[in-house]
């Protein structure tokens, strides 16, 4: 059986991450989508809450589990019987993502599949989209319902935490 993990952050999730573990989905026999548990300073959700959201939008496939790692993904990928990781790349992600790759595949051995993002996506990254919201901004076209209620709903308590802390 052939499983892939499909990492990230995933603060939000948007669009064009869940296009990647669709298409992950239909590659392999059993996807796990990865969370990770590094908190930025910047991060708009906490991890369980990014696994909380993920699940809901993974459940309408069923070989796609989501779970929290922390570590270095080859030692998850060791420790769960992974042989693939799966990630979406960006035109501004070659250089990074194929470094990363190279390294990882020199650790354990374990591959990297790139899929190209979709046209519709390849401009839009978490952090772009926790940005535009901060700012007032629109990002309903870039998340699922669910996620951009949540997403404006955080961003819209966080600004009324602020303006009460002056």
């Amino acid at each position: 059986m052939t499983r892939a993990v499909c990492p990230g952050s995933f603060d939000p999730v948007t669009h064009g991450h869940l296009d990647v573990i669709e298409r992950t989905a239909r590659i392999v026999d059993a996807v796990v989508v990865a969370v990770g548990t590094n908190i930025s300073k910047n991060a708009l959700f906490r991890p369980d809450e990014r696994v909380e959201m993920l699940a809901e939008e993974c459940a309408q496939w069923s070989n796609v589990e989501v779970t929290l790692f922390e570590g270095l993904l080859v030692d998850f990928c060791a420790a769960n019987d992974i042989d693939i990781i799966s990630k979406g790349l960006r035109a501004a992600d070659l250089g990074y993502e194929l470094q990363m790759a190279q390294m990882n595949r020199q650790l354990t051995g374990v591959d990297t599949l790139f899929l190209p993002t979709a046209p519709q996506w390849a401009f839009v990254s978490s952090s772009l989209v926790r940005e535009v919201a901060t700012l007032g901004g629109d990002v309903t076209s870039f998340l699922p319902g669910r996620i951009a209620a949540r997403t404006m709903e955080r961003v819209a308590s966080r600004h009324t935490g602020a303006t009460s802390d002056m």
